[in-house]
């Protein structure tokens, strides 16, 4: 019987470890298989699975007698070790936590830099922005705008910023961040238990899978544009009880952070390069940043659809809109964008009494692999010659 407790005790401890190893980014490729179902499953059955391997341990250790009495003792810290970093030093949602009290300031009592880059959103004419440096560490904000309820969300290791409609099946629902698929944050629902991918919106596990997320457009821009193109906007403002997460995440934007996750490849087309992501009517392309930089701006034609991809003054926010037609150009002055005789803000809004918005297409800086993850047809993009 003794071989009953110790099989009890291994089994458990390789189950507590696998539980973290396929939704957490660990050595051997973890987040590099596909192992989402496996993870899943692991999850939902944990209860049956830790009840069968504890009562392995009781009934062996209450069959057998030890002949170094202290063996089983340390055994079980050891086990007991292993179950509390499994379950609370390793997991997602104790390690990363949302503000208990969201504070959004005007910009009069505003004091984020302005240099920072942010997340933002305008809807029913309210604008909000929410600062990266912040995001980074909560993964998570819960809000509202124009009466709506959002989720504001960012993925570090993929450098993705989306924000959501928090409605499963109908209702305003509660997310926890639950781990990671594909490098990429995963938060799971409250009421179904779905498994959801912060990239994409997407239920990759659970009764909702193959659901979506409502996705409200955003915007990646520094603070001083967003003040510029939306004056009355709310800011976030900094939760001091996280200011150490804060402090850790102050280079991330500007991507001088070196650690293997979270790193910035400065050469076009690695794993770590910096991207923009487009998508339009299930195409999708990749804008290399570094070429961005170099030209300001690059045209294209996306599904039909004539666009430019368009980089700030202050080389750092972008824009991505649909040209009237395939030989329509631009020219950017202070952040104004000028065609003929129609002028147009940042983001496509027409400065001309008589003239039309330009219809802005949804786009992401990325890392490269996260946008290869998740557009596998993807292509990268090339200037004409």
């Amino acid at each position: 019987m003794k071989k009953l407790f110790y099989l009890g005790l291994i089994g458990l401890m390789l189950f507590e470890a696998a539980n973290v190893y396929f939704i957490m980014p660990m050595p051997g490729g973890s987040q590099e298989i596909d192992s989402i179902d496996i993870a899943y499953a692991l999850h939902t059955w944990r209860w049956v699975w830790r009840a069968g391997f504890a009562l392995m341990i009781v009934i062996g250790y209450a069959s057998s007698s030890f002949a170094k009495k202290w063996i089983p003792p340390v055994l079980l810290i050891v086990l007991a070790g292993t179950v509390y970093a499994a379950n609370f030093s390793m997991a997602a949602d104790t390690m990363f936590y949302q503000p208990e009290t969201l504070s959004m300031k005007d910009t009069v009592e505003n004091l984020v830099d302005p240099d920072r880059l942010v997340l933002g959103v305008e809807y029913e004419g309210q604008a909000k922005a929410y600062p990266i440096q912040y995001l980074g560490y909560h993964h998570q904000i819960r809000d509202s705008i124009g009466g709506k309820p959002i989720m504001v969300t960012y993925c570090t290791v993929c450098r993705t910023g989306r924000i959501f409609e928090p409605v499963v099946q109908g209702r305003i629902d509660e997310f926890r961040l639950v781990g990671m698929d594909r490098f990429n944050a995963m938060f799971e629902d409250k009421s179904t238990g779905s498994w959801w991918r912060q990239a994409t919106g997407e239920a990759v596990a659970g009764p909702s899978k193959g659901s979506r997320l409502p996705e409200f457009p955003s915007a990646q821009t520094t603070l001083a544009t967003w003040i510029a193109l939306y004056p009355n906007t709310l800011i976030m403002q900094p939760d001091h009880r996280f200011q150490a997460e804060y402090d850790s995440m102050r280079t991330y934007e500007a991507g001088r952070l070196t650690g293997r996750l979270t790193r910035r490849d400065t050469a076009s087309w690695q794993a770590k390069s910096w991207i923009i992501g487009v998508d339009a009517d299930g195409t999708s392309k990749a804008y290399d940043w570094n070429l961005l930089m170099k030209e300001r701006m690059l045209y294209d034609v996306l599904q039909g659809k004539p666009i430019a991809v368009i980089l700030s003054e202050d080389s750092a926010s972008f824009v991505v809109l649909e040209r009237i037609t395939a030989d329509q150009t631009f020219t950017l002055v202070h952040d104004t964008i000028k065609s003929g005789e129609n002028a147009y803000d940042f983001m496509g809004r027409a400065l001309n009494g008589n003239g039309h918005d330009l219809k802005r297409i949804r786009a992401h800086q990325e890392y490269w692999h996260s946008w290869q993850a998740f557009h596998p047809l993807a292509q990268p993009y090339q200037l004409p010659q």
